[in-house]
């Protein structure tokens, strides 16, 4: 199956200059998706995984199924003000402003092996702020996925040496 039949650029979105790839048209195709979802579980035959992280808000969708399909639980880290109980939060740069991300302190518990997903990596800002996060609260980054990487942004060079799989690249 071709991934990249079902990703669609939007020029200048959010914001000009900006080639955004949207990922709803997989979304909307049950089988592309659970495709999409056995591509990125091949990755981690043979790494124990305890617990699955998505990135609001796309991360969550693709994150959902790989917990579920893993049978762990899944934990969201979202931005402020979102979680309802004590957090821990980190800034980080993005390819067009800054943002902050926030974990509950509460959801790994240290030595947890973990899956990180996000839908995109770009320059790895948001990436690399979820790695910090993890790391201080004790977990493992076992594996990092991400269902497109826009590679002349280079944002994997911001990420720690967990083995990253991107399913596509542009």
């Amino acid at each position: 199956m071709q991934l990249t039949n079902y990703i669609r650029t939007i020029e200048d979105f959010p914001m000009g200059g900006i080639s955004y790839k949207d990922i709803t048209p997989l979304l909307m195709d049950p089988k592309a998706s659970d495709f999409a979802v056995s591509e990125l579980i091949k990755g981690l035959e043979g790494k124990p995984i305890d617990k699955v992280i998505g990135i609001e808000s796309r991360g969550f969708l693709f994150g959902m199924l790989l917990a579920k399909e893993l049978g762990v639980g899944f934990i969201p880290i979202r931005k402020p003000g979102k979680l309802p109980s004590e957090t821990i939060s980190q800034s980080y740069d993005l390819e067009y402003g800054s943002d902050t991300i926030e974990i509950h302190e509460d959801s790994i518990q240290k030595g947890e092996r973990i899956l990180l997903h996000d839908d995109l990596l770009a320059t790895g800002g948001t990436a690399s702020a979820a790695c910090k996060l993890i790391e201080k609260l004790g977990g493992e980054l076992v594996h990092i996925n991400f269902i497109i990487e826009l590679d002349f942004l280079e944002g994997r060079k911001l990420l720690p040496k967990a083995k990253v799989n991107s399913l596509l690249h542009y």
